[in-house]
């Protein structure tokens, strides 16, 4: 693998593909170099600290005892190919969404793209969607507003299926939901019952006002035409859905990704003494809560997702102790996994040729 491709493969990620103009203002440069930092250290710290705030009294020198003799591994690694498939499902599915818009991507590039996706949003939050797009447009010349624009398609269709998974947990689970909610001081109720009419009214009419003068503002700024199509690309994105070719494969994939990311989180109650009589109940509910928690941007959900489980978990009658053992090695394993591929991918595709390049190959060949 040549230090030139390993080198232009960065450049595609994290920089080509956003599309931003070099601006030479000196001040202009700090307050870009500012924002960059804080994407990544605002998350970080963010997960750090709830992090800490749940650990802060833990026993770290059982965690090595628990590792080696209070755990079987074998659960562990049989719940490894359902992290995989969850997200070689993903691509191929990403695949479907691209073709009605005339945009063909090979299959290695697009599950590749997703596994390295997955990666480097462990750097920096949400980061990955991206860098899939800007994985696709290097190696196979796709479309990045088209491309991104599926993204959100995709997105789209998983809050839906996520709503309605969250709405099957709470309904055969309300009684363990009500205590969450209760020992968390979450009261949407509550909440909402803090704004009068008054207060409803004002908050439209701020909303409508600084819509309209960001819409203004666009319109007078030399990128405005770069912006509005980047969204006529995203809108054909979402309607893309409409003209899958294949829709009973899409919905598979669809149900594959959701049902191997549950089997990967749920064969892990197996390893563990104290979760794994809990049945398929608490795995779902837990799983539910889980996902839900790792919305809130910090690496791989770390922190919220922590905290969010083990309260779960403490509600189904786990000690403590035990729900912390387990929050910290399955989110750790599962991490280091996600990491894992990255790395793979990263290695693979420089070693996949570009389009352009095989193009230019073939008429040198003529």
């Amino acid at each position: 693998m040549s230090k030139k491709r390993s080198s232009n493969l960065w450049h595609c990620l994290f920089f080509r593909n956003f599309a931003v103009e070099k601006i030479q203002h000196p001040m202009a440069d700090t307050r870009h170099s500012i924002a960059s930092t804080l994407k990544i250290v605002l998350p970080l710290a963010f997960g750090g600290a709830i992090l800490y705030w749940m650990y802060r009294d833990f026993d770290f020198a059982k965690l090595r005892h628990t590792l080696l003799y209070g755990m079987d591994w074998t659960w562990m690694l049989l719940s490894f190919p359902f992290g995989i498939s969850a997200q070689m499902f993903r691509g191929w599915r990403w695949q479907q969404t691209l073709e009605p818009m005339g945009e063909k991507t090979r299959r290695s590039v697009a599950v590749n793209s997703i596994f390295l996706s997955y990666a480097v949003s462990l750097i920096v939050p949400r980061i990955g969607e991206f860098a899939r797009c800007g994985v696709l447009k290097r190696w196979d010349g796709v479309s990045f507003p088209k491309a991104l624009g599926t993204v959100v398609t995709e997105r789209a269709v998983d809050s839906l299926l996520m709503l309605v998974i969250a709405a099957l947990a709470i309904m055969t689970q309300l009684p363990i939901f009500s205590d969450f909610f209760s020992k968390t001081g979450t009261r949407v109720d509550i909440m909402l019952g803090q704004f009068t009419t008054a207060g409803w009214t004002v908050t439209i009419i701020c909303a409508i006002v600084a819509c309209t003068f960001i819409y203004m503002l666009l319109r007078r700024m030399t990128i405005y035409k770069r912006l509005k199509d980047t969204a006529r690309g995203l809108w054909q994105g979402v309607i893309s859905l409409r003209n899958v070719s294949n829709v009973p494969l899409f919905i598979a994939l669809t149900l594959g990704i959701w049902a191997s990311y549950f089997l990967h989180y749920y064969l892990t109650f197996f390893c563990f003494d104290d979760t794994q009589s809990l049945g398929l109940g608490c795995a779902f509910v837990t799983f539910v809560v889980g996902s839900i928690a790792v919305i809130v941007p910090t690496p791989n959900g770390a922190g919220p997702w922590h905290f969010a489980v083990k309260t779960m978990l403490i509600l189904y009658g786990v000690a403590e102790n035990s729900a912390l053992f387990f929050v910290l090695i399955v989110h750790t394993v599962q991490t280091a996994l996600v990491a894992l591929l990255g790395i793979y991918a990263w290695i693979r595709l420089n070693f996949i040729k570009r389009k352009t390049d095989i193009q230019t190959n073939q008429l040198n060949d003529k």
